[in-house]
């Protein structure tokens, strides 16, 4: 295989750059109205990725990571305000 065939010099992993664009998006969401689900999309794409850029190489790991990391914790913030929400409206029910 030449250099001009190999997988690593193909560029970045698009599944990469889709999961981090979910990320920056979701990040937006984030604070411009409380908008999380995005994150989601940045967690499964990010997964994917990796297991592409393992299986296939090339570029884009970081990429990839970043995004889920971004998108567990804007995640986890959503899923904390969630429950927060859901006792405090049990609460003023009582």
């Amino acid at each position: 295989m030449s250099a001009a065939q190999s997988p690593s010099s193909a560029g970045y992993n698009r599944m990469a750059i889709v999961s981090l664009i979910c990320a920056i998006v979701a990040v937006a969401g984030f604070f411009f109205g409380s908008f999380t689900v995005l994150a989601v999309f940045a967690v499964g794409a990010g997964h994917v990725a990796l297991n592409q850029i393992i299986l296939d190489g090339g570029q884009g790991r970081q990429l990839a990571r970043a995004s889920l990391a971004i998108g567990y914790a804007i995640g986890i913030y959503g899923l904390f305000f969630a429950v927060m929400t859901a006792f405090t409206a049990v609460d003023q029910l009582m």
